[in-house]
């Protein structure tokens, strides 16, 4: 048969590059023979792997070459891309297909709603759907049978919650089975088991007549263990492995594990599952091979770093009992040349800094260099960068589905509809750049900047029915003009977004959920959704998703449609169909596999993000798995730490870290520290990177911006000054000029809270309805402050927050009113509009309320649903508002007050709580005086006084509007961004 009496089993060092150091030995090994070559089978660990392979034959051939056939063995359709050569025809029976990815975790899905005792809808059931299926995949590699969990002794000490986790699970991966038998079909795992136990059988039998070589593989799977012990021993066959440490010593290859059972307790220690070497060590046992019995490749490339990288690399790496070690190592074993840090304060200075490392690399001729991080979006910064030099870096790890502009479409609508097309989730869908594209692109937007604008403020009622009423109200107000031109844009909208109304109106499965989602998407993009690879990679996911989706979750709550979709489009990564810059690469850990460039920038170096957080299992506690010899949830850390290792060979390095992250301060990676406290005083870093990539954007000088000061001519000057206006004239004169000259006004938020502003419209307007009604019934007030609240318009939460407060508030104002009418005092008007000139200017204003008091004289009363001013306030010149009314009205500026026109009271009648009531009365004057504040009796001399100061200074004299005069008084801060208030505020020359 062939087989040799020692297997071939080869490593090629970290310090080396692995492709180019591996085609090298094939050449010198098997180039002579041209078709011999063609004939050979190389088995590879990923679809990235075979590239990189077949880019060294490329650069190493320099011509023409047939090369012999790469076989990516993590490949889900392994079998079918691999042809005869793995899976041959008519050969014993054949393999059952396997079952597709979506329509397995549709059926899990289903399985765990049916099963859970609790209520789980379809995107919840999806997820765990998903995790069921990862541990179903692991149990199968492992070779882990069902009876396992039976056979079980549990410990007491489980806890209820990981127990009922069990149960369920031991239900349900008793029921896979016949699931799988029903439709005809098996695991993609148990496939894999199947074909590569029938490959190494065969092989076994009867080996191929080219060579074959194993090369980077690192999966522990006993069937993989298997055909690789098999390949090892054939004639011309041979297994290469990347980056086993064969500098470590003895004691340090058996502190890592796995370890024996232990005597006494019979339990096995848990090993070192985190280090880099723990994989290919466990790989190794289960080939029946020892370190001993592997060598050295002896070939290597001119892409190689130093030897001395490898015994740095295997020293930084350490288990951690033996890392007292590192006070003993030589200059040499501790330099880490060729490596640089480099550590900046948040992951914009980082994504900055790695680009000008990349643009860099492209100085000299022939450098390549590749930027390696798991943390996508600081990937995407990175190529934001380039962007700006015109590089466009290959990132052959893709976006996820989600991100793209299919994606981010497709959520925008599930999200509109889970919302019941609330204001931001409907502007948000029909403002997608994917919407309407084309020529009619410009009108649409037109109506829906008006909707826009018609949405800002408090939410309208739910659902599309919400909009249209909008659109029905009065069209006396300020906004009829754009009322008027949304009505005319709506119907187009309308029926495109109805048809999603209609059915989620009712109880939709989610077959129907995602087919109206699929058509009303065509509908409203022109099907310019679907087209593109990001839009066939969509379009693809509905099909296979709509073929499965009957299988799947029964229950489809539609609230769960945004998350769903995000689960099921984020799976999906889209990767260009055209390479970028041939020089630089932007890869993740699975990419980066075997590649070696002459710089490797390894970045995005916190905890958390490299290594990332292990995924928590659902179903299975730590204690379980580790019982039935699952891989410990640390086992990624290994593997991504084997991948920082072998990233650390290339002749180059440079590594980088922020020290802040998204959500706030990070901490560095264990990788990271681990280098730098092993290197010592010859830690190198990198600052350069870091000072360039803060020169580039630093403008060339500072030039701030000085306090505005605008000087209008006189005839641009307001004449006409309503009462509310003044004190924001006096306290800061440019936010004036802004509103009144400018008439620049602020956007309310979309989708807004019922502000102050908005409590206090509608109560004025239940109090002049009450007012103006003949009986002024104490109980009608409060009627109409109930039917206020039942308005489909107001938010649920305000009612319920608010509404007892404002009933108790306006029965006090009712038994106010009614104690005042038997006192004499009477109502004369309400919201009355009134005007006078004064100072050569008009003053304008509303009052809420006219009384006439007993005396005859009149009174003026100003409502408030907040602390009505103090008296300190009106004394220093602000919140005159109740003295200009009295003004207007002594100056006959009401029409519905006739007289004597001699104003003796002024009140604030407050809505808010004071002695732990709602209600009472404040007056900023006092007939004697008293508490410093100013008589009744020169209260309107004295504002008039007031007023007559500022007009002669700003409206029919030549003062500068100055911004902020008078900080200190509150104001909404409408225009400080408009005065560029940040620049100058505080400084000396401000």
């Amino acid at each position: 048969m062939g087989e040799r009496s020692r297997p071939a089993l080869y490593s090629i060092p970290a310090h080396r590059a692995f492709s180019d150091a591996l085609v090298t030995g094939i050449l010198a090994q098997h180039g002579g023979d041209v078709i011999g070559l063609a004939q050979g089978m190389i088995l590879l660990p990923s679809n990235r792997a075979v590239r990189a392979i077949s880019d060294a034959f490329v650069r190493k051939s320099g011509g023409g070459l047939l090369l012999p056939r790469l076989v990516a063995i993590g490949d889900p359709d392994l079998g079918e891309q691999a042809g005869g050569a793995l899976d041959p025809l008519g050969e014993g029976d054949a393999i059952p297909p396997a079952i597709a990815p979506i329509r397995r975790q549709m059926i899990l899905a289903r399985m765990v709603q049916q099963t859970s005792s609790h209520p789980v809808d379809a995107g919840q059931a999806l997820k765990l759907g998903q995790a069921l299926g990862v541990v179903l995949d692991q149990m199968q590699v492992e070779r882990v049978p069902v009876t396992a969990l039976a056979d079980l002794s549990l410990p007491d000490e489980l806890s209820a919650h990981w127990q009922r986790s069990l149960d369920l699970f031991s239900i349900l991966i008793q029921r896979w089975p016949d699931e799988l038998a029903r439709l005809g079909v098996i695991d993609v795992a148990d496939r894999r088991n199947r074909l590569f136990d029938r490959i190494a059988e065969r092989w076994g039998r009867d080996a191929p007549s080219g060579f074959v070589v194993a090369a980077g593989i690192s999966s522990t799977a006993p069937a993989v263990a298997n055909l690789l012990r098999r390949i090892a021993t054939m004639r011309q066959g041979s297994v290469v492995f990347a980056g086993l440490d064969q500098e470590m010593d003895e004691e340090a290859w058996q502190a890592i594990g796995p370890f024996d059972p232990d005597p006494v307790t019979g339990r096995v220690p848990v090993g070192h599952e985190s280090h880099p070497q723990y994989a290919l060590k466990q790989l190794l046992d289960r080939m029946s091979a020892t370190r001993d019995d592997v060598a050295s490749w002896r070939w290597g490339s001119e892409h190689d770093a130093r030897a001395v990288r490898g015994r740095n690399i295997s020293n930084a790496m350490l288990p951690p009992r033996l890392t007292s070690r590192w006070r003993d190592l030589k200059s040499a074993d501790r330099s880490l040349a060729g490596v640089e840090a480099l550590e900046v304060a948040t992951p914009g200075e980082e994504a900055q800094a790695i680009a000008l490392a990349l643009r860099e690399a492209l100085e000299e001729p022939g450098r390549t260099a590749a930027l390696v991080t798991p943390d996508r979006q600081l990937a995407t910064r990175v190529s934001a960068y380039l962007a700006r030099w015109g590089i466009e870096a290959d990132d052959s790890a893709g976006l996820p589905l989600s991100r793209l502009p299919p994606g981010t479409l497709l959520i925008a609508m599930a999200e509109a509809v889970a919302e019941r097309f609330a204001p931001v989730a409907l502007l948000t869908l029909l403002k997608h750049p994917l919407v309407m594209r084309g020529e009619g692109r410009v009108a649409w937007l037109e109506g829906v900047r008006s909707l826009d604008l018609l949405l800002r403020g408090p939410r309208p009622p739910a659902g599309l029915q919400g909009i249209d009423m909008l659109l029905a109200a009065r069209d006396e107000d300020r906004q009829a003009a754009l009322r008027l031109a949304t009505r005319q844009w709506w119907p187009q909208a309308r029926a495109l977004l109805e048809p999603l109304e209609q059915v989620f109106a009712g109880a939709p499965s989610l077959a129907q959920q995602f087919a109206v989602i699929r058509e009303q998407a065509g509908a409203l993009t022109g099907d310019a959704l679907w087209a593109g690879h990001q839009g066939h990679a969509a379009a693809d996911l509905f099909a296979e998703i709509e073929a499965s989706a009957d299988e799947g979750p029964r229950e489809a709550d539609v609230r769960a449609l945004p998350a769903l979709f995000d689960h099921m489009l984020g799976g999906v990564a889209v990767r260009p169909p055209q390479g970028g810059h041939p020089r630089i690469a932007i890869l993740g850990l699975i990419e980066a596999q075997l590649v070696q460039a002459d710089i490797m920038i390894l970045s995005g170096l916190n905890e958390g993000t490299w290594p990332g957080l292990p995924a928590a299992d659902p179903w299975l506690a730590p204690r379980i798995r580790r019982e039935l010899g699952l891989p410990g949830l640390e086992t990624r850390i290994g593997l991504s730490a084997h991948d920082f290792a072998s990233a650390l060979g290339a002749p180059q390095v440079l590594i980088t870290r922020a020290r802040r992250g998204a959500g706030g301060p990070a901490v560095a990676s264990r990788f990271w520290l681990r280098l730098k406290a092993m290197a010592g005083g010859h830690w190198r870093t990198a600052e350069r990177y870091a000072i360039l990539a803060q020169a580039l954007d630093r403008p060339p000088a500072h030039r701030p911006a000085s306090r505005p000061a605008p000087v209008p001519p006189a005839s641009v000057r307001p004449k006409l000054i309503p009462v509310t206006d003044v004190d924001r004239l006096k306290a800061d004169p440019y936010a004036f000029y802004a509103k009144r000259i400018l008439r620049l006004a602020r956007l309310d938020p979309v989708d807004a809270d019922a502000g102050p502003a908005w409590r206090g419209t509608a109560v004025h307007e239940i109090l002049q309805h009450w007012a103006e009604s003949p009986a002024r019934d104490p109980a009608g007030l409060e009627e109409r402050a109930r039917a206020m609240f039942d308005r489909p318009d107001v938010h649920p939460l305000l009612k319920a927050l608010w509404q007892p407060r404002l009933i108790e508030a306006v029965r006090w104002i009712a038994a106010e009113v009614m104690a005042d009418s038997a006192a004499g005092r009477s109502i004369l008007a309400v919201e009355a509009d009134g005007r006078a000139d004064i100072a050569g200017v008009t003053l304008t204003g509303k009052a809420d309320r006219i009384d006439r008091m007993p005396d005859g004289s009149l009174g003026i009363v100003d409502y408030k649903t907040g602390k009505p001013p103090s008296a300190k306030q009106v004394r220093a010149g602000y919140s005159l508002q109740l003295g200009l009314l009295g003004l207007i009205a002594e100056q006959g500026g009401f029409s519905d007050v006739a007289p004597p026109l001699t104003a003796g009271c002024f009140e604030y009648w407050s809505l808010a709580k004071k002695n732990d009531a709602f209600g009472y009365r404040d007056s900023p004057v006092d007939p004697l005086g008293k508490r410093d504040k100013i008589m009744t009796a020169d209260f309107t001399d004295w504002v008039h006084a007031q007023f007559e100061q500022v007009a002669a200074t700003f409206l029919t004299g030549d003062a500068p509007f100055d911004a902020q005069v008078n900080p200190e008084v509150a104001s909404y801060g409408d225009y400080d961004q408009l005065m560029r208030l940040e620049e100058w505020y505080g400084r000396d020359d401000g």
